[in-house]
């Protein structure tokens, strides 16, 4: 593209910040949170209806597609649909396929935000909101751009389709059956996909993403009584539940992030002295990093060992336990039934289904080692 375009592009870009701004402020307000089911009419919404509506206003032609409910979900609980849409079909012009979610994580100030999550604030030239980078900022990124092409009435280089889901941050489900069934018809001539959906390697350096690693996730479900008890009376004389799962927890994975699991590494790559000297040249400041986590301490000392855990290692991450008390105050009641959740971020050439196994079978061997008569599931 010659200069005076990108000139131009750019000159409309600055002239549209504020419209720019106002238009992620309000996707950012809807509470678009797939994995909480009060917020399923929000998650439904903002498919639905807002990215069904930006589309057309871009002339793109646009269906939405039903997923039916939610498997397992009781009461019957209705998946946010996709949006499958096109703009231009020029058979000289290669086709590019666009991926984007427009669901969310949950999010409240108790996280630790320092500003309402669901409200657009601007502090210090940056935007805060959940969901601004993640993935509706890099979503409205592409409307924001085409829209300039047709107001500048520049020919936008490429055929473009759009696939748009509510569920990828509960697992994408009923996404792949979708995009299966239209593998031969939405999908077909499709040259290139992109994926908006991913984050600069520091502040100084964009970078394209080319791989990404996979996930299992797993939910074991500890039962110690048939309903949950006074610690003042019966501690001290039952296997209580949340302690058995305590102790799984504590197995699964080392300080430095080494996973304890039995054989989880036999189908990693070797790292070869080749790949080594890759990691030399890319720009990455650990501290950097370290800051702007907020953490008092990586894992790894080194650049390289630090981007090869990011991306080339398996990793194990606890997020969470169900059925067990989380709110101020203090009560003492023991849990009949608790729920740990964990997942395990997976790498080249690893089984899923092997490593479900893998986990079943250590969880069972640790379980064991305690001699407690606790179910596990």
């Amino acid at each position: 593209m010659s200069s005076g375009k990108l000139d131009k592009i750019f000159g409309h870009i600055d002239a549209n910040m504020d419209t720019y701004v106002r238009r992620l402020a309000e996707a950012v307000e809807i509470k678009s949170v797939s994995g909480d089911p009060q917020f399923r009419p929000e998650t439904i919404k903002m498919v639905s209806e807002y990215g069904k509506s930006e589309l057309e206003r871009l002339g793109a032609s646009v269906t939405v597609r039903d997923l039916g409910n939610q498997p397992g979900a009781q009461p019957p609980l209705p998946l946010p649909p996709v949006i499958l849409a096109e703009l231009g079909n020029d058979p000289k012009k290669k086709t590019v396929c666009i991926y984007g979610h427009l669901d969310v994580q949950p999010a409240s100030k108790s996280d630790g935000w320092n500003t309402e999550p669901f409200e657009l604030t601007e502090i210090e030239g940056k935007m805060y909101g959940r969901g601004s980078t993640d993935d509706k900022g890099p979503v409205l990124a592409w409307f924001n751009v085409i829209e300039a092409y047709q107001t500048l009435k520049l020919d936008i280089p490429i055929n473009i389709k759009f696939c748009f889901e509510g569920m990828e941050e509960s697992g994408s489900v009923g996404l792949e059956e979708l995009v299966m069934s239209e593998k031969d018809k939405f999908f077909k001539g499709v040259d290139f996909t992109c994926i908006s959906d991913n984050y600069w390697l520091g502040q100084k350096t964009p970078c394209i993403t080319y791989g990404l690693r996979g996930i299992s996730y797993f939910e074991v479900s500890i039962k110690c009584a048939k309903q949950d008890l006074h610690s003042g009376v019966h501690g001290g004389v039952v296997h209580e539940a949340m302690t058995d799962l305590c102790h799984i927890f504590n197995s699964l994975v080392a300080s430095d992030g080494k996973i304890k699991i039995d054989h989880i590494y036999d189908d990693v790559l070797p790292l070869t002295e080749e790949e080594e000297k890759t990691y030399e040249p890319i720009d990455f400041d650990t501290e950097i990093y370290k800051d702007e986590l907020g953490v008092n301490r990586l894992a790894h000392d080194s650049k390289a060992k630090v981007l090869q855990h990011r991306w080339r290692f398996p990793s194990c991450s606890i997020h969470g336990i169900e059925g067990a008390f989380y709110g101020a105050g203090a009560k003492t009641v023991i849990p009949h039934n608790v729920i740990g959740k964990f997942s395990i971020r997976l790498v080249p050439k690893m089984d899923p289904a092997k490593v479900k196994k893998l986990v079943q079978n250590y969880i069972a061997k640790v379980h064991a080692e305690t001699g407690s008569p606790n179910t596990v599931t």
